[in-house]
């Protein structure tokens, strides 16, 4: 039985994982470092096990892959995969869940103490000789904030939004969670748009869908408290790169972290890469890639794969 993975490098850093989990229930799987997305069809053909990240499987790739049965996705998300497609031809596709909660979380929260403590100002100021030079013992050119008392805004409560509420709780924030649009009204849930004036924070960990697409376009960016901070962590498309940009620059927000852009990588440009926007993070899509993440979505894909080959339904979505 062929099985491969399509784009191991984007899981594995200069081999730094270990991959015996996979290879002892896939004997004789093909590790792809990088795959082209054109090569993908000649790359997965006589494959019955697919495993992949990024690259898209679009309809006609399913079709022409005769053999296919699994796709075992290194991720949760699953806009990259046609599961229409894939339900039709009788392929089964399996994401992850869980795998990197921690590192998400401990991403959110340092880029946000990052911001709101204005901790690279005050070490370019140390590294300038201006603490040297100064009259006092301390410096307090930027304004710090707490954390504590602020109100936290969550938007998609699934396993990361609660874990990030969690935590949010150990400061001593007040968490709200948003009514994700286009989902099922539940209660104790309160509608974005009412959210928004009166979040200190708002943080996305929603999936992309044609609801939430441009989630947060300038309209919404024009609801936020001046001082607020919004971070990113979930999908690039969520955001309106150019209106976020523009909010920053004209003092309109507070901050942003933002860790995924709707295009990866960006080789033609976004907005937010700017040089000249303030109070602005951007990481690239780092914040699942704690080496501890990683490891478990290698053994979690297995775990999948093995519970397919048994006939059971582990992490199923199609």
């Amino acid at each position: 039985m062929r099985s491969v993975f399509l784009d191991y490098a984007t899981v594995s850093f200069d081999d730094d994982l270990d991959p015996g989990a996979l290879q002892r229930v896939l004997p004789g799987l093909e590790l792809r470092p990088h795959t082209a997305q054109e090569s993908v069809p000649a790359a997965i053909e006589g494959a019955a096990v697919v495993l992949v990240n990024k690259l898209r499987l679009p309809r006609a790739t399913i079709e022409g892959a005769t053999q296919l049965r699994l796709v075992a996705l290194a991720a949760t998300g699953t806009n990259n995969v046609d599961l229409e497609a894939a339900r039709e031809r009788g392929v089964a596709v399996c994401n992850l869940r869980d795998y990197c909660t921690a590192s998400v979380v401990q991403h959110v929260y340092g880029t946000l103490l990052l911001l709101t403590r204005r901790l690279r100002e005050y070490d370019a100021l140390v590294r300038s000789g201006a603490w040297q030079r100064g009259e006092q013992f301390c410096l307090l050119d930027f304004p710090v904030r707490e954390l504590t008392g602020r109100r936290l805004g969550i938007v998609g409560y699934g396993t990361l939004g609660k874990a990030v509420a969690q935590v949010a709780q150990a400061f001593g924030m007040e968490v709200l969670v948003a009514q994700r649009p286009g989902g099922a009204p539940v209660p104790g849930r309160v509608a974005l748009d009412d959210i928004l004036p009166v979040v200190d924070v708002l943080s996305l960990h929603c999936p992309l869908t044609p609801a939430t697409t441009g989630l947060v376009d300038a309209s919404r960016l024009a609801r936020m408290k001046p001082d607020a901070v919004l971070v990113n962590t979930a999908r690039g498309a969520l955001v309106d790169s150019a209106a976020l940009a523009d909010a920053l620059r004209a003092g309109r927000l507070g901050g942003a972290a933002i860790d995924v852009l709707p295009e990866e990588p960006p080789s033609r440009g976004d907005p937010l890469l700017a040089a000249d926007i303030p109070n602005l993070i951007v990481t690239p899509h780092v914040a699942w890639a704690a080496r501890e993440a990683r490891q478990r979505c290698i053994d979690e894909m297995a775990g999948n794969v093995a519970d397919f080959l048994r006939g059971g339904r582990r992490g199923r979505v199609a």
